[in-house]
């Protein structure tokens, strides 16, 4: 009766479903305010500045969950290393949950004045908390329920919530302003994607209880590999390994948010767009982004996971120089070249990062590790950079947000020189956390 019990918990579908599943409703919650941060808070949450100064104000509270980020690492990779995969997913879940909905149900500046910028604030740091202790969790469960050879392809499953994500809360937004129109939108309607997203977290959190734990971390529990302090143990062990990993995600970063927050917030404010046909454009892009994630894992998988992360970012460096001559306005040809090559490139990059950042670090501090690489190249690599690169694109130029990108390629080059080339499917964590970190 337990072994009966026990199969269908761990069975390859149910497992990456789950691992999907979790991280589509993490990327719709924090998406869905990537989206009203640009077109909704600047009015609603900030309107005694000037729309320039609204957005920028706007962008600086999307910026803060970046921040939070990394304290979600430590914290629920703490528990993720000490406790488990399964129970430290499901609080991770409730805490991305509960703050969007909460921000669903705000009231505006309009009826308490400055204390609602702060209360957004404060939500949306719980958002960043939530998705920090998501990301990790749900690549392991992925990873190390995967047999040999196929560790890229399991692992690509929860990159895949990142498109899907995107997909739905932008699509929402557009059938939403469509449907009951911009002052029906602006009234209420914006409110409804942060409070609808209740439905799916509890969907989510059936499917995760539902879980047994990792294989990899029952073995770790059994053969006591548990260590006391994970962050620490990472930061005094392993600090080669995290910095090559926090600096290889860079580039990943920086093109997702010029391609997704800059990019719309530029193209309706400059570019003379409108929110709808752009929003349009960039749901197409991202189909983009869902195809090449696939192809990257099973590439991945055959040659390496490093050396396809190599390849996508060359590529990524050259698309930043092209950039300037691809968003322009009134060739809605030109845009949706520039939007569907972009976020194509991001999808070769991103659907290995889980695979390279998990095996960099040992079982018994690898949630910890790999979220804390992951989240702290989202500080370096997004936090700022819808914020950055509008300002370099009204003083500078969209020539220097491309050659900003083209800098983050270079870096992250850089960084993936100092990774291990990827293995042949066997479990080598130690082996690679030892080479990353031994002297040069």
């Amino acid at each position: 009766m337990s072994q009966a019990r026990t199969e269908p918990a761990r069975s390859p579908r149910r497992v990456l479903l789950a691992s999907l599943v979790g991280t589509t409703i993490e990327f719709f919650d924090f998406y869905i305010y990537a989206t009203a941060a640009v077109l909704v808070f600047p009015a609603l949450f900030f309107p005694s500045a000037d729309a320039t100064s609204a957005t920028l104000q706007s962008l600086a509270t999307f910026a803060l969950a970046f921040f939070a980020r990394p304290v979600g690492s430590a914290l629920f990779g703490h528990f993720g290393d000490r406790v488990g995969r399964k129970a430290t997913l499901v609080a991770a879940l409730l805490t991305m949950g509960l703050s969007t909905v909460a921000i669903g149900v705000l009231p505006t500046y309009a009826s308490i004045g400055v204390a609602a910028p702060a209360l957004l604030a404060l939500c949306r740091f719980g958002q960043g908390l939530g998705l920090g202790g998501e990301w990790g969790g749900a690549v392991l469960l992925a990873v190390e329920h995967a047999p040999p050879g196929r560790r890229a392809w399991f692992g690509m499953f929860p990159q895949l919530g990142a498109p899907i994500g995107f997909f739905l809360s932008t699509g929402l937004f557009l059938w939403l302003t469509r449907a009951i129109g911009e002052p029906a939108f602006f009234a209420w309607g914006w409110r409804v994607p942060f409070v609808a997203s209740a439905v799916l977290v509890a969907v989510g959190l059936w499917m995760r209880l539902r879980l047994t734990e990792t294989p990899a971390f029952a073995r770790a529990m059994a053969q006591q590999e548990r260590v006391r302090l994970p962050m620490l143990e990472v930061v005094l062990r392993h600090p080669r390994a995290l910095l090559a990993g926090t600096f290889a995600a860079l580039a990943t970063f920086v093109l997702f948010y010029l391609m997704t927050v800059f990019s719309l917030s530029w193209a309706t404010s400059r570019l003379g767009y409108s929110r709808e046909g752009f929003l349009g454009l960039q749901m197409l892009g991202v189909l983009c982004f869902a195809v090449t994630i696939p192809l990257s894992a099973a590439w991945a998988d055959r040659t390496g996971a490093r050396r396809v992360m190599v390849v996508a970012t060359v590529l990524i460096l050259l698309f930043g120089l092209a950039m300037p001559w691809l968003f322009t306005a009134h060739s809605v040809w030109h845009v949706l070249a520039f939007l569907a090559l972009g976020l194509a490139v991001m999808g070769l990059t991103y659907g290995p990062l889980g695979t390279v950042l998990a095996h960099m670090f040992p079982v018994a501090v690898r949630y910890t590790g790999a979220s804390l690489a992951f989240n702290l190249a989202g500080i370096f690599g997004a936090s700022l950079a819808p914020y950055f690169a509008t300002w370099l694109a009204v003083h500078h130029g969209l020539t220097w947000v491309g050659l900003y990108l083209a800098t983050a390629a270079a870096i992250t080059l850089a960084a993936l020189a100092a990774v291990p080339p990827a293995h042949d499917g066997a479990d080598r964590s130690q082996e690679i956390v030892r080479a990353a970190d031994s002297p040069a």
